[in-house]
């Protein structure tokens, strides 16, 4: 009899992870520069790089104007196109307690068309993970608890950005239909089958996750041509993905985010980078 497989922590993935990580490094691209992000609807969201890897970000909303300084991650897979990310409190979300609640955020920067898309997510509480299954089910709720607020809108004119006509990021069925592989490190290889608009399935080949596999909740976002951002929720461990996919570098760039442990007090926020290859592509008849 084999083994059963164990779903870890996100902590943990992090520490499998972190050895010769084929994550990007760092870009310094956006310091000094300051963009203001316009959502139709959700007003704007001014991002002043004051350092390499910090942000100020003043947000409006409504009548209310939110400031905040992050230490965040900015890199490029694709030259005029930015990934930025950080952690921190956001005082528009509440938790359990009534704090702000700790959310992920994300940009997608492509200063060529002057348009960005944003992803905030949020990681269930600990009542919320203990919610089974079966339950979520009769009570119509999502499978996970991890929650995705993804906004799409343009970046306005100045400090060398120049306004286009340029659609918006969008949804796009590009993905749907391929197997593709993602080697991580040395260690790490990953498997995804994007099999509609909702849902991905995955299953790690090599690595601390080792024949392990499940079918989450996904987003997927065209941004350039065979350039798409990708985001999964999973129900399990609760863990939010957030992945560039460059299909002309065959190159990934992104974050994980999750509980460091089965505690509830502290988060784990890490770069993931991998190498891609398309191993094939389903079409199903009309």
């Amino acid at each position: 009899m084999t083994s059963q497989p164990v779903f870890i922590q996100v902590g943990a993935l992090a520490e499998g992870f972190a050895p010769d990580s084929h994550s990007l490094a760092p870009s310094a691209d956006l310091e000094g520069r300051r963009l203001t992000l316009e959502f139709e609807g959700h007003g704007a969201t001014t991002l002043h790089f004051a350092g390499a890897q910090r942000v100020e970000v003043e947000r409006n909303v409504g009548s209310q104007q939110h400031r905040a300084r992050y230490e965040c991650r900015v890199s490029s897979v694709r030259n005029g196109i930015y990934f930025v990310d950080y952690v921190g409190a956001d005082e528009t979300l509440m938790d359990d307690s009534g704090k702000p609640r700790n959310v992920s955020t994300s940009y997608v920067l492509d200063l060529r068309r002057a348009l960005c898309t944003v992803v905030v997510g949020a990681l269930p509480s600990e009542a919320e993970t203990h919610i089974d299954a079966f339950t979520r089910v009769e009570r119509g709720m999502e499978l996970t608890g991890v929650q995705a607020q993804l906004l799409h809108g343009r970046i306005a004119a100045g400090d060398g950005v120049e306004p286009t006509q340029a659609a918006l990021h969008a949804p796009t069925h590009e993905l749907i239909g391929m197997r593709n592989l993602y080697t991580y490190s040395a260690t790490e290889r990953y498997e995804h089958v994007y099999l509609n608009e909702n849902f991905y399935a995955w299953q790690c080949l090599s690595g601390v996750e080792a024949g392990l596999a499940d079918v989450d909740r996904c987003h997927m976002i065209g941004i350039d041509e065979r350039l798409y951002l990708f985001v999964w929720r999973e129900k399990i461990v609760p863990t939010l993905g957030v992945i560039m996919i460059d299909l002309e570098r065959m190159k990934t760039d992104g974050k994980i985010f999750g509980y460091q442990g089965s505690r509830f007090d502290a988060l784990s926020n890490f770069p993931v980078g991998a190498h891609a290859q398309v191993l094939n592509v389903t079409r199903h008849p009309a």
